[in-house]
């Protein structure tokens, strides 16, 4: 039996189209401005129409900033950008409180205070060089990212809801550059996916030379609106997962985990035994069926496979496990541990 409670066939078939067409709308508007980056732009609106944030990492000037911006011009939903430096405060993100004079209808004036919301009060934040802030300023997203809230004032302080939907889309530079900060590792955790990007070939970079030095520029049309996309949003979590499907993302998890005070190591590969120092967590097993629901409806299917947990597991794993100094000085990186862990987990549990 799955976890799910079956889904009635017609309407699952309805909600199935109107999935995929909606995606590929979406898509096919981002591929107006955005060249190439075909398997990024998938990955991110994946994150989108399951509900989770994103984090793009590659060095300045290849379109992390324009991809994102894009998405919020095809999707009708507020927008707010952020651009972190290391000056930047915690209350430039979130808002703060202001006093206000207000005169009342007997011309007497009195003080007030009021809440002034911050970039963050939008639908899709856009965090760019997320990594050029200091980490106390970096921390300031982490309410917002699990909460989807900001409570303002301390201990005893007002909490305020965010808009929903709700996505931070945060873009940051390799940590090898100067002036970069890495993301506290509880931060990185609440980034639903981790994305690379990459530089264009010369076929790509000469239509992104043609696309940005003419005359005309794309139009990007405003294709779904916040209700398609709760709605779409809905639907993935209603996929059902045959138990040796969740079974194959959970033991995908445990594997990250090397044997130690936290593991027994059970599952752990010769690559993440050696390699590897603090595995996954379960936000990455949420990650793996959440994704691996929103694969299996852009393929036309009702219920999840478990090459669909592999396809998502290298954009669900990378940032949340911590190599080792071995790892460093043998140049070894999480993808190449990542991919070691999908080609050689079993698919049956034993």
């Amino acid at each position: 039996m799955s976890n799910q409670a079956p889904m009635d066939t017609q309407a699952t078939q309805q909600a199935l189209s109107q999935f995929q067409n909606d995606f590929r709308a979406v898509q096919e508007q981002i591929s107006k401005a955005v060249v190439g980056q075909r398997a990024t732009i998938e990955d991110l609106l994946t994150c989108l129409f399951a509900g989770g944030h994103a984090l793009l990492e590659g060095v300045p000037g290849i379109g992390k900033t324009l991809l994102v911006r894009t998405i919020s011009q095809a999707v009708d939903l507020s927008f707010g950008r952020i651009q972190f430096t290391p000056d930047l405060m915690p209350a430039d993100i979130t808002g703060t409180t202001v006093v206000d004079e207000i005169e009342d209808e007997h011309g007497s004036r009195r003080r007030a205070f009021r809440f002034q919301p911050g970039p963050i009060f939008a639908n899709i934040v856009l965090a760019d060089e997320i990594n050029r802030a200091t980490p106390k300023t970096q921390s300031a997203l982490l309410e917002a990212m699990q909460e989807r809230t900001v409570t303002i004032g301390g201990v005893e302080g007002t909490t305020h809801q965010l808009p929903s939907p709700f996505f931070v889309l945060a873009t940051q530079n390799p940590v090898e550059q100067e002036g970069t900060y890495p993301l506290p590792e509880a931060q990185l955790d609440r980034f639903f996916f981790k994305l690379r990007v990459g530089y264009a070939n010369r076929e790509e970079m000469g239509q992104i030379v043609a696309l940005t030095t003419g005359s005309t520029k794309p139009e990007i049309e405003r294709v779904i609106d916040a209700e398609q996309l709760i709605a779409h949003q809905q639907l993935v979590r209603r996929v059902p997962v045959a138990p040796h499907v969740q079974d194959y993302a959970i033991r995908c998890v445990l594997a990250t985990h090397p044997k130690g005070e936290l593991s027994d190591g059970q599952f752990a590969t010769p690559m993440v035994s050696r390699f590897v120092h603090l595995g996954a967590s379960p936000r990455a097993a949420q990650t793996l069926m959440l994704a691996g629901k929103c694969r299996a409806l852009l393929d036309g299917r009702a219920a999840v496979s478990i090459e669909d947990i592999q396809r998502v597991a290298l954009p669900t794993l990378r940032h949340r496990i911590m190599l080792n100094f071995e790892a460093s000085a043998e140049q070894v990186d999480a993808d190449i541990v990542v991919r070691n862990l999908i080609e050689t987990l079993p698919r049956d549990a034993t």
